[in-house]
């Protein structure tokens, strides 16, 4: 398993305007057997990124490094990479073994070692028992695993995953979530995977780098960038967030926010920021309590009065809609069997919102 960096690479395509840069000047560091996702909405540049990182696609500008090695410059077979593809991209007139045979045999691997790695390979992904079917003849699922398992039979320094799972129903995908991590992490792969899916991401990811137009707008742990995003983009993408504008009255412990709702306290605010100064605060819905309408505030809790307007049942969960007084709607998740024992349409209530889950934004 090796590292992979990008520096300073950026991709803009021939037909684009001038400025109109797919990929804008990105530098990320992916450490050697971390499984690392690149996740944002379609079009923000993750899979071009990674098309670079694989020699698919060239960049304008920047550099590729494999390890220590630059390979920018090199060819798709020769930078020791392999990558899955969402439509899995199997040869039809092979069977199961032939196409997991691909890698290695380009590799010139005598036959009995080649045979050997195959074998293995397939056992690892459960799919030993169908070597002699051909493509056709396997679902959705299965056909991934053999895709994944023709990708670690080549033994890349790194895996390259493009949206895996697009193409399979709910619940097989979210069986292959935890079997995928598993295997990738059973084989000491170093992995990037791009997806859309903010479930799939927080699921998976030793690290993920949330993209937006061609930029990284932040890098960490699933636990980091949920409990502690970096913008608003950031936060609005990977969850559910309410938000609310207001301005910095006091800095300190806590920091006190006036908005239009009334005073949200938070832990502390960035740095460099000082009172009279504009933010927005973030809170996610399962952070926030419903209570009774008379309940006051303290220091660790901020209470707004409002208004039930709508119960939306979700199974697990059930997420209530609150109307304050400043006319803003915010969200509170509760669980789905809680549901019945909650506040109806129309009711009044209180909002609490903890002072230690307040987090505050400058953009």
């Amino acid at each position: 398993m090796k590292t992979v960096r990008v520096d300073n690479i950026s991709k803009q395509f021939p037909n684009a305007e001038a400025g109109d840069l797919a990929v804008d000047n990105v530098s990320a560091t992916v450490g050697a057997g971390e499984l690392f996702f690149l996740l944002g909405p379609s079009g923000c540049g993750k899979t071009t990124l990674l098309r670079m990182i694989a020699g698919l696609t060239e960049p304008t500008s920047g550099r590729v490094f494999l390890g220590d090695d630059d390979v920018t410059d090199l060819p798709v077979e020769s930078r020791h990479t392999a990558m899955v593809f969402q439509n899995y991209a199997l040869w039809p007139h092979m069977t199961v073994s032939q196409n997991v045979q691909f890698g290695p045999r380009m590799q010139r691997l005598p036959r009995p070692q080649r045979l050997s790695r195959t074998e293995r390979m397939l056992d690892l992904v459960q799919m030993g028992d169908y070597a002699r079917r051909k493509p056709v003849q396997l679902s959705g699922g299965q056909q991934q695993r053999v895709a994944l398992a023709r990708a670690l039979a080549a033994q890349p320094g790194c895996l390259l995953l493009d949206e895996p799972l697009s193409n399979l129903d709910a619940k097989l995908r979210l069986e292959m979530r935890t079997s995928l991590r598993s295997l990738v992490k059973d084989a000491g792969m170093t992995a990037i995977y791009v997806t859309h899916d903010q479930t799939e991401a927080l699921s998976m990811a030793d690290r993920i780098a949330v993209m937006e137009a061609g930029h990284i707008r932040q890098i960490g742990t699933p636990m980091d960038i949920y409990t502690q995003p970096a913008t608003r983009f950031v936060a609005d993408f990977l969850g559910e967030a309410n938000f609310i504008d207001g301005t910095l009255a006091q800095v300190g412990l806590p920091t006190h926010v006036e908005t239009p709702a009334g005073m949200v306290l938070a832990p502390h605010a960035p740095a460099g920021l000082c009172s009279g100064m504009e933010v927005t605060c973030c809170v996610r819905p399962e952070w926030i309590n419903l209570l009774p309408a008379d309940t006051q505030a303290s220091d660790d809790r901020a209470v707004f009065a409002g208004t039930v307007v709508s119960r939306v049942f979700l199974g697990e969960v059930a997420q209530i809609i609150v109307c304050l007084a400043s006319g803003d709607e915010w969200k509170v998740t509760v669980r789905g069997d809680a549901l019945p024992a909650c506040p109806a349409v129309n009711d009044a209530v209180a909002i609490s919102v903890p002072t230690d889950r307040v987090v505050l934004l400058t953009e």
